[in-house]
C-alpha cells in the first residue's frame, strides 16, 4: 500500500510526535509497506534512524514570508522553485531551527489560523505544490496527517488525490489552548469544520481519544486508540531482569527525569518533591538526575531551578545530564531506580515514561492524562495527586523504602511493555486500519 505520511517538524526540538511518526513509519517500512514520511515546516528530529523524505513542504521560512508580506503569495512558479531550493533546504532549516527559541503559541495565532484556512490561507501556493507532487509523483492510497492542525490541507488533498485521509490526535490541545484570543477559537472552529473530511482518527490511548472527541466534537466511535510502540531490541535485556549501566559500586538510588526541560513537563514539581525528601533522615542514599532537550526559551527556567537547588540540601544530590543521544538515553534509563515526569497538564502520549518501563524502572506519575490508563495496563508504578509535590514525595519515599515493591513494579511494567507496546505491533494495527479504508 502506498502511504503518504505528513509529519510536522518541531523547530529543532526532540518532539514526542516526531519520535512517534518516525518510529511508526520505520516499522511499516520493515513489514514491507510503501510509506513516505514527508516533513513539513522544518526537518524531523529523532534519536532513531531518520526515515523521512529529503524534501520539506511548507518550509518554515517561506510560510513566514507569505504570512507577513503579500508579495511572496503571488510570486511565479519559476521564482518559487528557486526560493524553495534556497530557503527550504533541510540543512538551512535545521540550522535556523536549532538556533530558535521554543515554539511559542502566543506568537503564532495568526499563522496557525492562516494555515488552517488551507486554499483560502496565505500559504495556498505551498498547498498547491504539495498537492501537485502527491498527485503526480506519489499517487498515495492513504494520506496520514500527524495532527489535526494540518487539516487546512484536507479539502485540497482529498480532491486532488482522491484517497482516504487519516489523522492523529497528538497533544495539539496544549498548543491550541495557548493561542491568544481570538485565534484559539478560530483555529478550533476551523478544525471542527474540516473534521468531517477525515475517514479515521488515531489517538495513542483511550484517555486522549475520549478527551479530543469532546474537544473537537468528533464522534468517539471514529477514533481508534493505537498505543505507541517502542523499538526494544537495543535495550539488550531479558524480561524480568534489570540491566544497570552504572558501576556496581554506585550506592545512591537514582531518581530520574527524561523529557523536555520546560514548565509544562513539571521538572519544578519533581525538584520540589525532592527538596522535601532531602530533609528526611530515614531514607537510603539517593540522588536526582534529569536529562532532556533544553530550548533557548527555557534556559531561564532551568537556571531558576538550579539557583534554588544550589542553596538547598538537594545541591549535592542533583545533576542535569543535558540532551542524550539514543545510546545515552537507554544507558541513562537503565541507571535509574525510580522515574517521574510529573506533567503540569494531562499528558497525551508519555513516551519517555513508557521507555522507563521498558528498562524495568518503576514510575511515579500524576493521576491525570494517559498515566492512570498506562499504570492500570502495565502495573508499572504508582499514581500521585497532580500538581502536588508533597504527595509525589510521599510516593517516591514509599518506593525508596521498599525496594522489593519497586522491583516488582518495574518487572511488571517491563513485561507489559515488551508484550503489548512494540513498534511492529503499532505498525500492524495501523495497517489494519488503513485496509479497512482502502477497497481491495
Amino acid at each position: 500500500m502506498k502511504i503518504a505520511y505528513l509529519t510536522a517538524g518541531a523547530a529543532g526540538m526532540l518532539c514526542g510526535s516526531c519520535l512517534h511518526d518516525n518510529t511508526l513509519a520505520a516499522a511499516m517500512l520493515e513489514v514491507g509497506e510503501d510509506v513516505l514520511l514527508i516533513p513539513t515546516y522544518t526537518p524531523v528530529r529523532t534519536d532513531e534512524v531518520d526515515v523521512s523524505h529529503d524534501r520539506i513542504f511548507f518550509g518554515g521560512i517561506q510560510v513566514t514570508l507569505q504570512q507577513k508580506w503579500p508579495f511572496f503569495r503571488r510570486t511565479p512558479r519559476w521564482l518559487d522553485r528557486w526560493l524553495s531550493h534556497c530557503l527550504d533546504h533541510p540543512a538551512l532549516l535545521g540550522r535556523l531551527a536549532g538556533r530558535a527559541s521554543s515554539v511559542d503559541p502566543s506568537q503564532l495565532g495568526e499563522l496557525t489560523v492562516s494555515m488552517l484556512r488551507g486554499e483560502a490561507g496565505n500559504q495556498h501556493k505551498e498547498l498547491g505544490k504539495l498537492a501537485d507532487w502527491l498527485r503526480q509523483e506519489v499517487q498515495p492510497e492513504v494520506i496520514h496527517f500527524s495532527n489535526s492542525m494540518m487539516l487546512g490541507m484536507a479539502h485540497t488533498l482529498r480532491s486532488q488525490c482522491g484517497c482516504p485521509l487519516v489523522c492523529n490526535l497528538s497533544g495539539e490541545d496544549l498548543f491550541l489552548d495557548k493561542l491568544p484570543s481570538p485565534f484559539r477559537a478560530e483555529a478550533i472552529e476551523l478544525i471542527q469544520q474540516r473534521a468531517g473530511m477525515i475517514d479515521a482518527w488515531i489517538a495513542m490511548n483511550g484517555y486522549y481519544a475520549n478527551y479530543m472527541a469532546d474537544y473537537l466534537n468528533i464522534d468517539r466511535h471514529r477514533i481508534e486508540a493505537i498505543p505507541h510502540g517502542l523499538r526494544l531490541a537495543e535495550y539488550g535485556i531479558d524480561l524480568g531482569q534489570r540491566k544497570d549501566s552504572r558501576n556496581p559500586a554506585a550506592k545512591p538510588m537514582r531518581i530520574g527525569y527524561l523529557a523536555r526541560i520546560c514548565p509544562d513537563k513539571g521538572l519544578h514539581l519533581l525538584i520540589d518533591a525532592c527538596l522535601q525528601l532531602a530533609t528526611r533522615d530515614d531514607l537510603p542514599p539517593w540522588e536526582l538526575q534529569a536529562a532532556g532537550y533544553l530550548g533557548a526559551g527555557d534556559q531561564a527556567y532551568l537556571k531558576q531551578l538550579e539557583t534554588k537547588i544550589a542553596t538547598s540540601p538537594l545541591a549535592k544530590k542533583w545533576a542535569y545530564r543535558g540532551e542524550l543521544d539514543r545510546p545515552g538515553k537507554i544507558a541513562f534509563l537503565q541507571s535509574l531506580n525510580l522515574f517521574s515526569v510529573p506533567t503540569v497538564y494531562p499528558e497525551s502520549k508519555g513516551l519517555s515514561v513508557m521507555e522507563a518501563l521498558a528498562a524495568g524502572v518503576p514510575i511515579v506519575e500524576p493521576a491525570h492524562g494517559t498515566f492512570p490508563e498506562l499504570i492500570a495496563d502495565t502495573g508499572g508504578g504508582l499514581l500521585c495527586q497532580p500538581l502536588n509535590p508533597a504527595d509525589l514525595a510521599t510516593k517516591l519515599a514509599e518506593l525508596l523504602l521498599d525496594p522489593t515493591q519497586a522491583k516488582q513494579l518495574g518487572q511488571a511494567g517491563q513485561q507489559a511493555i515488551h508484550a503489548r507496546y512494540q513498534a511492529r505491533t503499532m505498525a500492524n494495527t495501523t495497517m489494519a486500519l488503513y485496509r479497512q479504508l482502502v477497497p481491495p
